[in-house]
Formats: C-alpha cells, sequence, structure tokens
C-alpha cells in the first residue's frame, strides 16, 4: 500500500512539473499556425505580411512590459491590422501562444 502511494505521489509530481512543457509545445504550435505568418519565427516580424502590416515585434520594450491581461485581450480582440482570435482560439490556447511567446522576448 505504502510503495502505490509513493508511486501515486511520485506521478502527480511529475505531471505538475511537465505540464508548463506540455503547455509551451501547445503554445509555439498555435503561434507556428496561426502567428508567425505576420510575426516572423522569431517574433520580429521580419516577414513581408509582418512588414506590410506593420506587426508588432515582440522583443520591443513597450511590447515585454505588457500584462497578460493585456496581452491576451490583444489576441482576443485584435488590433489595428491585427485580426481577433477570439473566435479561433480557446482561452488556454491564447494563454500558451502569451507563454511562448515570452519565451521570444528573451
Amino acid at each position: 500500500m505504502k510503495v502505490s502511494l509513493k508511486f501515486a505521489a511520485l506521478c502527480s509530481l511529475a505531471m505538475v512539473i511537465a505540464a508548463p512543457a506540455f503547455a509551451q509545445d501547445a503554445g509555439a504550435d498555435i503561434y507556428k499556425e496561426k502567428c508567425a505568418r505576420c510575426h516572423g519565427d522569431d517574433g520580429k516580424s521580419h516577414t513581408f505580411e509582418g512588414k506590410m502590416s506593420h506587426a508588432a515585434v515582440f522583443s520591443d520594450p513597450e511590447i515585454v512590459k505588457m500584462a497578460d491581461a493585456d496581452l491576451i485581450a490583444v489576441v482576443k480582440n485584435g488590433k489595428k491590422h491585427m485580426p481577433s482570435f477570439a473566435k479561433k482560439l480557446t482561452d488556454d490556447q491564447i494563454t500558451s501562444v502569451i507563454a511562448y511567446i515570452h519565451t521570444l522576448q528573451k
């Protein structure tokens, strides 16, 4: 019985530790599918569409200092040339994309 409880606790701990990595992978996949066309693979918006629409560069200090809630609002509602993704992505997907964007800001 003690072995089973220890095993269950160990499995639970492993899932908690691994969950952010899975979320980041999901965010990266969604980003590549929905965002990279304009913002580029590196978030610097060097793509044709990014240059034409003046897409945000994620390393821009104004973008870096934005709160996650503000970034989520932009993704959901759109801004200037960026379309709304409120009906295309779930809240969890948007959150995972924002987490991935933070990796591009480093």
